[in-house]
Parts: structure tokens; sequence; C-alpha cells
């Protein structure tokens, strides 16, 4: 569910882009099919994919929304795990700012 976000919100899926089935998906990660279908009701009472009998589940295009406060705290969270590993490495913060503008240059945000 979360990879499906986060390949809709950095440009990866688009509108329109068709999923795979739930019995594919589920062989090719080695789960149940009704944990995939779970996952596929979940993002699509977020709006962010829809399925169309006969023809399969699509993207929408909706970005995932998140409460902003929920989403600051996980940025944060995300930073501090971030530069943790940036000390471990010796990488210092201006390097990791260059870093991240690099990604962004690159259309990974």
């Amino acid at each position: 569910m979360r990879q499906v976000q986060e390949d809709i919100a950095q440009g990866r899926l688009h509108a329109g882009d068709k999923l795979s089935s739930h019995r594919e998906l589920a062989a090719e990660l080695v789960i149940a099919p009704l944990t995939v279908k779970r996952a596929y009701d979940e993002l699509e009472g977020q709006g962010l994919i829809a399925t169309e009998r006969g023809r399969g589940t699509f993207v929408t295009g909706k970005l995932p929304g998140v409460d902003r406060e929920d989403g600051l705290r996980r940025v944060r969270k995300l930073a501090g795990r971030l530069l943790s590993e940036a000390r471990i490495a010796v990488i210092d913060y201006e390097t990791v700012v260059r870093i991240l503008d690099d990604v962004k240059k690159r259309g990974g945000a």
C-alpha cells in the first residue's frame, strides 16, 4: 500500500496507469491474495485507485492526502533518521542538504 502511495506522490504512477490484479501481485510478492485485496480496498477508499469491473484497477491520479500535522510528524521522524544515518556515515549536514537538493532536482520529491 505504501509503495503505491509513494509511487503516486513521486510521479512514478500516473492517472490511468493499470495496476496488477490481486492474484498477480499476490503471486509476485508471495502473499495471500486477500491481503492485496484489502490493501487495494483501502487505497480505493482513499481515492487513489479505482476498480472498473471487467477492466482492472487503475490509478486515479489523486495525490495521497495526509493530515498536515501527521505529515509534519512523519517528516520530522524521517529527518531524524536521515541525520542519524549521516552521522554514522560521517556525512556533514551541508552534504545532506546538497543530496536532498539533488534528489529534488531529479524529480524524487
